[in-house]
């Protein structure tokens, strides 16, 4: 049996061991406790076609349109049609599904033409997903690094053969016949994001370094409602239970931006409320969900959190803003998660598919996380020799900047956020440079590795979102702000070191 070392454990890393633990040997890596991250965080659910009035052409079609022309047609085709078996496995193994009528309960969000939206507890999906794939991972007795934070890859011969991980005790090295990267995003880049603390893009700035390629940096989807000062997710599902935003006049502006109102794409919705927010010096607008039936049953979870505020929200509005919430780009993968990098392979919002295009439908990121990871895990390579973890000394300093993490987190949601300019990306880049040009090496800690790979993947966005002269998706160019046809392709980030020197 070979050795396979995967390395995150939302949905797409827990569901890959143990699709992947019936035929190797594996290690999951994870940097804080098993099942933490960004999938326990979500809420809204998980979209499949498991009605008999919907279809997988219609998701397809939500998909597709929602991505603003930049989707794999293919990669979608196999997610929107092996989406449904996977909820199915999911039930399966123990998640406890929300019914009606002896049936899924149904959940619409923006930008669906169905209402196919499955959750579980309420708004508790990613919580309940984690919880019990983090449980059966316990049951098979998978090996488990907790509180262990991935360093580098480990690469000989143009091939990765394993990983450098800082865990609690010490720095060791991991070596396995495939490393899975399924680290999830990097929405700590930004000041205001739904995102745990833990992400920070460790993943896919371990592979730019490696020689990976990473696609559609420039696409960062924006949550349009967060809890105002707080970056608490306020579900899509709400607005789709029929919320609405008002202005702090009580005017419903999105019916003057589209049709769709609060429907409309996410980042639709996100710019609107950014620029209403302009317009009345940058204070929140209003979320009213004082007509959704059954609001506090349906949403217990954003209740207390809205009531922990001193906010009734089934009599008042909530403040809310938008906040940097998912990753488009990653990784750039093959359909089996597969990159250009011999031994390396990733999944999840850490990869690029091609699914998401320039901006992700909703409910379809867990849908990816399920779906990617089993044909990853069905696809790798068997019969390799097993390799042993090695606990041969590594270096315990690390070249890494010293930096103000909140100046880079004002900088990114200035320069790098839901409205972008030639301006402020050249001058974005520039002070990258600056900290680049300072790094010294330091003592290995969490924090400076975060840094080191936060600063990287700033660097990436910034260059792909000035190279992309257009408006497209989540990618709002202010200088550029019509789509042009040309420009309906990725953008493939040049490896770290060309990226370095320009």
């Amino acid at each position: 049996m070979s050795h396979v070392i995967i390395v995150g454990s939302g949905i797409a890393g827990l569901t890959a061991a143990l699709r992947a633990a019936n035929e190797h040997d594996v290690t999951i890596i994870t940097k804080d406790a098993l099942g933490d991250g960004n999938t326990a965080q979500a809420q809204g659910g998980i979209a499949g076609v498991l009605f008999g009035d919907d279809s997988i052409e219609a998701h397809v079609a939500d998909t597709l349109a929602a991505g603003a022309g930049l989707c794999d047609e293919d990669a979608v085709r196999i997610l929107c049609s092996e989406g449904p078996q996977r909820i199915r496995d999911l039930a399966a193994a123990g998640v406890d599904f929300d019914t009606e009528a002896g049936s899924y309960a149904k959940g619409r969000e923006a930008a669906h033409s169905y209402p196919r939206v499955v959750h579980a507890g309420g708004d508790a999906t990613g919580r309940a997903i984690a919880r019990t794939l983090a449980q059966r991972v316990r049951e098979r007795r998978i090996p488990v690094l907790e509180n262990s934070l991935l360093i580098d890859l480990v690469t000989e011969n143009d091939t990765v053969i394993g990983v450098d991980v800082l865990t609690p005790h010490r720095p060791i090295r991991m070596l396995a016949q495939t490393t899975m990267i399924a680290t999830g995003g990097c929405g700590q880049l930004y000041a205001r994001t739904t995102n745990p603390a833990g992400a920070t893009g460790d993943g896919v700035a371990a592979a730019l370094r490696a020689g990976a390629q990473v696609a559609d940096a420039e696409f960062y989807q924006f949550h349009p409602t967060t809890l105002a000062d707080s970056g608490f997710l306020v579900s899509e599902a709400v607005r789709g239970a029929g919320a609405v935003l008002l202005d702090e006049t009580g005017h419903r502006f999105m019916l003057d931006i589209d049709p769709r109102a609060e429907l409309a794409p996410r980042n639709v919705v996100a710019l609107a409320l950014a620029r209403t927010m302009a317009a009345q010096n940058d204070r929140p607008v209003l979320l009213d969900a004082t007509r959704v039936p059954r609001l506090t049953e349906r949403f217990p979870t954003i209740t207390a959190a809205v009531m922990h505020t001193g906010i009734d929200w089934t009599r008042d509005p909530v403040p809310v803003t938008p906040a940097a919430h998912y990753w488009m780009g990653g990784i750039a993968t093959d359909q089996v998660g597969r990159t250009k990098i011999d031994g390396l392979v990733a999944i999840g919002e850490a990869a690029c598919t091609g699914v998401h295009g320039g901006n992700r439908l909703a409910s379809n990121s867990l849908l990816e996380g399920a779906v990617f990871a089993e044909r990853a895990a069905a696809a790798l390579p068997r019969g390799a020799a097993h390799m042993h973890p090695s606990l041969s000394p590594i270096d315990d300093h690390v070249t890494a900047p010293a930096l103000d993490r909140g100046e880079l987190q004002r900088l990114a949601w200035s320069a790098l956020g839901l409205e972008r300019n030639e301006r402020h990306l050249t001058s974005a880049l520039a002070r990258i440079d600056e900290w680049d040009s300072a790094a010294t090496p330091i003592p290995l800690s969490r924090a400076a590795l975060e840094n080191r790979n936060l600063l990287l993947i700033a660097r990436i966005v910034a260059r792909q979102a000035l190279a992309r002269r257009e408006s497209r998706g989540a990618h709002a160019r202010l200088d550029y702000p019509k789509a042009d046809p040309t420009q309906a392709r990725s953008v493939v980030a040049a490896p770290v070191q060309e990226a370095l020197a320009c």
